[in-house]
């Protein structure tokens, strides 16, 4: 959802890593990463106000966040909520864990494409089987550049074979509508007289609410009208349904590693049934803080800091969204260097990381090797966990050294501190598969 640099900068960067070898890759991306910490906040959440060039959007939701006493950051060329009022982000963190947390992601991007080659150009664009899909089934995917590297981490749902709904990272609005409008005008030059022409519609304005927690489908079955049967939408799926006697997107899943769902909202309702679910227990509104350390222990990646356009689905531990029929086709954006990494290995992977007590490490912090001086990695998300009550990071590091129980060593704050490859997520997911 973050990014920090312009699209022309990371690609020159993707080209010249593929010749680089994978030491001086590390040692680059630790320092470039330091840089970016020494830059900004030493909070994620708050590094990318200046993408929107000093003019912030805001949600449907904004006034509801200023009743609510929220304070609002720059996230993603928007005010956001951080935290709100009475309620600190450990706080809220735990309640999600326990109860039912609301939280604002109507920063998102929300897209539609349809028409008969919606489907084939969509599998183009990202390494995910579409085709196998059933309707009204969601994926995880990755949009993919011509160098292999992740343009955004996407979830796709896919209504039928000609209608696509698909939600990207606000940060990267730019970018990535920039590459779809490319794309397209490819696809209608080339491709649309015998696969299909496809349409392309942004739902700007739209409203889109996550209800994240073990009580969260309690919540919503209060609200909705009986169109859904909640106990067969299970995690993955999603269907219309009204919510008071408004149609809504329901879909379930979530970024924080609960049961739980997001819903899309028509722009005049937003905030009418937004507050009709807050004022169902134990519902309470959630902000960027909490909604960041539950994805982190969830093992859930955040763009511009864990992925970005060098990195691909491989390194970035999201082999898994690389179908089996993508892998024998090849008939994908980057195909060359996602499959030559599947079959060789690459040279860096993602991996999650328990680090001994003290300072959590941060963006930016060294990963090193037991010896305490080799460079081999560096981390790229790290907090304190609230459940764990322990210090999580995510790292990219040098192959080889991402096997779970791997002894390795981190700088945080000048001073080296153990630590050891942990199994992702940290947090087992709950998700509701019936």
């Amino acid at each position: 959802m973050l990014a920090r640099t312009t699209a022309s900068r990371v690609l020159s960067r993707t080209s010249a890593a593929a010749a680089a070898s994978p030491a001086s890759l590390l040692l680059a991306q630790t320092a470039r990463r330091r840089a970016a910490a020494s830059a900004f906040s030493s909070s994620a959440l708050l590094r990318d106000g200046a993408a929107a060039g000093g003019g912030l959007s805001r949600t449907g939701l904004y006034a509801l966040h200023k009743k609510l006493g929220a304070k609002l950051v720059p996230f993603g060329g928007y005010e956001m909520p951080l935290t709100y009022a009475g309620t600190g982000q450990v706080a809220s963190h735990h309640h999600v864990r326990k109860e039912c947390g609301l939280f604002d992601v109507g920063h998102m991007v929300q897209h539609f494409f349809s028409g008969p080659g919606a489907q084939a150009f969509l599998q183009k664009l990202t390494p995910s089987s579409l085709s196998s899909l059933a309707p009204f089934t969601s994926t995880l995917s990755v949009l993919l550049n011509a160098q292999g590297g992740i343009l955004d981490d996407t979830v796709v749902t896919k209504h039928a074979d000609d209608r696509f709904y698909v939600v990207t990272n606000a940060g990267r609005r730019t970018e990535d509508l920039a590459w779809f409008e490319s794309q397209l005008a490819e696809w209608s030059k080339n491709e649309a007289g015998s696969k299909g022409e496809v349409k392309h519609e942004v739902l700007d304005g739209w409203g889109l609410v996550a209800l994240q927690g073990p009580k969260a489908a309690d919540v919503l079955g209060k609200l909705l009208d009986g169109s859904v049967d909640l106990k067969a939408l299970t995690f993955g799926k999603s269907a219309y349904g009204k919510l008071k006697g408004v149609e809504c997107h329901i879909a379930r899943g979530g970024y924080t590693g609960e049961d739980g769902f997001e819903i899309s909202i028509p722009p005049e309702h937003t905030e009418s049934i937004t507050e009709a679910l807050l004022a169902i227990e134990p519902t309470q509104p959630a902000g960027l803080a909490a909604r960041d350390s539950l994805r982190l222990e969830a093992g859930m990646c955040l763009y511009g800091h864990d992925l970005d356009e060098s990195v691909s689905p491989v390194e970035g531990a999201l082999a898994w969204v690389v179908g089996k029929d993508r892998r024998a086709s090849g008939d994908f954006l980057g195909a060359e260097r996602v499959l030559k990494e599947l079959k060789e290995g690459p040279p860096r992977r993602r991996v999650g990381l328990l680090i001994e007590a003290g300072p959590s490490a941060r963006e930016g912090s060294a990963v090193l090797a037991e010896d305490g001086q080799t460079p081999i990695g560096v981390v790229t998300s790290g907090i304190p966990s609230p459940t764990l009550g322990k210090n999580i990071a995510m790292a990219l590091v040098a192959n080889g050294s991402h096997k779970a129980g791997t002894k390795l060593k981190v700088s945080v704050r000048n001073k080296i501190r153990e630590a050891e490859v942990a199994k992702l997520p940290f947090v087992p997911s709950k998700f509701y598969r019936g």
